[in-house]
């Protein structure tokens, strides 16, 4: 059981801090898609992937005192920022978590703003479908991002630069 919740709190270790629950949780589902080993299950939702199973895990982190979750007010809404605590580092480093290239991949996300984490992750969600049918997707199932063309393309590149890094 601890396994999962080591792999998660090795992500957030390796990304320092991560702000913001939507990204948080783009950012597992893009690295378990390009084939790290996060066993957490996703349906589609209102912001592309999620993770009903991701959210309980940081909830159980936070309970335990491994994860800190800073809740801060932005305009009309809350803000979430994660790092590890001293005694989630502590336990992590009785509990190796052999992941190398993780850091990588995810300092890079990290970098990222959540909207385009949302775009790369519907396109990573349809990845078996045509080019133009995820297109279309993107289009309709998210309208309201009002994505483009030149950014659908860049989330084909940003995802080749993902596997490119893990090879």
């Amino acid at each position: 059981m601890l396994k999962d919740h080591a792999k998660l709190m090795q992500a957030i270790k390796v990304s320092g801090e991560i702000v913001g629950r939507k990204k948080l949780q783009k950012m597992i589902y893009i690295a378990k898609k390009i084939h790290f080993p996060f066993n957490d299950r996703f349906q589609f939702h209102f912001y592309g992937p999620y993770s009903e199973e991701l959210t309980t895990r940081v909830e159980e982190l936070c309970n335990m005192g491994f994860l800190n979750e800073v809740k801060e007010k932005k305009g009309g809404y809350f803000q979430y920022r994660y790092t590890l605590t001293e005694p989630g580092k502590e336990f992590l480093s009785l509990n190796e978590v052999d992941m190398p290239l993780l850091a990588d991949c995810l300092v890079d996300m990290n970098e990222k703003s959540a909207r385009f984490l949302e775009l790369v992750s519907t396109v990573l969600f349809f990845e078996d479908l045509p080019k133009e049918e995820v297109m279309n997707k993107v289009f309709t199932l998210k309208s309201s991002q009002r994505y483009t063309e030149a950014e659908i393309d860049e989330a084909y590149q940003y995802i080749e630069s993902l596997k490119a890094k893990i090879q």
